[in-house]
């Protein structure tokens, strides 16, 4: 099984062309002004309309009202709607067939939520009090494995070029999805030589 490989928290039209360049499935924006790595609707719709066909766009939003979220996806062109928040599954509901929703994993308890969500797949992200993602941090991915019980899983949290591969022979993903872990010294900057060695890690895993 091949697994996909999403850049996330891309905030300049050259990230995220290298990102589609060295092969990456999906490339992420964040839209939501508290992240160091926000981006506005029209700065997303830029990079979006400049991309190469068949890479998968997906916005990701935090605790917003729906129809905020709606009319910012429909300004950028996003895909996917990744729900990075205390979303709830009815919330989830009225975005789908778009929806994917992160889960901030701290214990087996924090799995047993997932089973109420009707998504196309959960974003595995590590827990930490106050943040909703991008901590660069990783958790136990034996508890990712067994979230696989409630459907196509999409493993972030501390992933990096030196040790994806790793991750995704324990786990067996449907995807990997990383931030912090391809960036330079500043946030939301990628290194374009990280984006390149991370995706090749994941693809020979």
């Amino acid at each position: 099984m091949t697994v996909r490989v999403k850049i996330c928290g891309l905030t300049t039209l050259e990230d995220a062309q290298a990102a589609a360049d060295a092969g990456a499935d999906a490339v992420g924006f964040v839209l939501y002004k508290d992240s160091p790595r926000q981006i506005s609707a029209d700065q997303a719709k830029d990079i979006i309309r400049r991309l190469p066909p068949f890479v998968t766009t997906v916005g990701l939003f935090v605790n917003q009202p729906t129809q905020w979220v709606r009319v910012m996806a429909e300004r950028c062109g996003v895909d996917v709607l990744q729900f990075q928040g205390d979303e709830s599954p009815a919330y989830c509901e009225a975005f789908a067939p778009r929806a994917i929703k992160a889960i901030r994993v701290k214990d087996r308890d924090s799995l047993e939520p997932m089973a109420e969500y009707a998504v196309r797949a959960f974003v595995l992200d590590a827990y930490q009090e106050g943040e909703y993602g991008g901590t660069g941090t990783t958790f136990d991915w034996d508890l990712a494995a067994a979230a696989k019980a409630h459907g196509r899983i999409i493993l972030a949290g501390g992933l990096t070029p030196d040790n994806v591969a790793e991750a995704i022979r324990r786990v067996r993903p449907f995807g990997v999805d990383v931030s912090t872990g391809v960036e330079g010294y500043t946030k939301g900057k990628k290194d374009h030589g990280k984006i390149k060695a991370f995706i090749q890690a994941a693809q020979g895993a």
